[in-house]
């Protein structure tokens, strides 16, 4: 693998300088030669440039596609908690009515009971006393 590399790496060094060797050797003159490389150059920096706008614009326009949807996101799970805390709110308070009811149930069936108790030992003494 590291012996193709090498091939590869030499084949592309001695491309670029026959390349080079030849724009050298033309039969051009110097100045339309300059003026080609020149040209060429020129062009090598306006393409590279524009692929660096057109690249800056794709992420800027990725980037503001990922936070709209981050906050669409973030937002909803907002509302969702919202509404599980209102579930939860609504469920507490009728846990609370029902065991208040309960309470209250309680509280009159005691009461109730020790009047019935205390009721029967007053019928009881009643009795006792008038059977003496």
């Amino acid at each position: 693998m590291k012996d193709q590399a090498k091939i590869i790496a030499a084949l592309l060094v001695g491309a670029a300088a026959g390349a080079a060797l030849g724009l050298l050797l033309a039969p051009e003159k110097g100045g339309e030669l300059r003026d080609d490389i020149a040209d060429y150059i020129n062009d090598l920096v306006d393409t590279a440039k524009n692929k660096a706008q057109s690249t800056a614009s794709d992420l800027k326009e990725y980037g503001s596609n990922a936070i709209d949807k981050a906050k669409a996101k973030f937002s909803g799970t907002v509302n969702d908690l919202y509404d599980h805390g209102d579930e939860a709110i609504e469920s507490a308070k009728s846990k609370a009515k029902d065991a208040a009811d309960r309470a209250k149930d309680l509280g009159e069936d005691a009461i109730n009971e020790a009047k019935s108790k205390v009721k029967g030992t007053a019928n009881d003494w009643n009795n006792s006393v008038q059977g003496a």
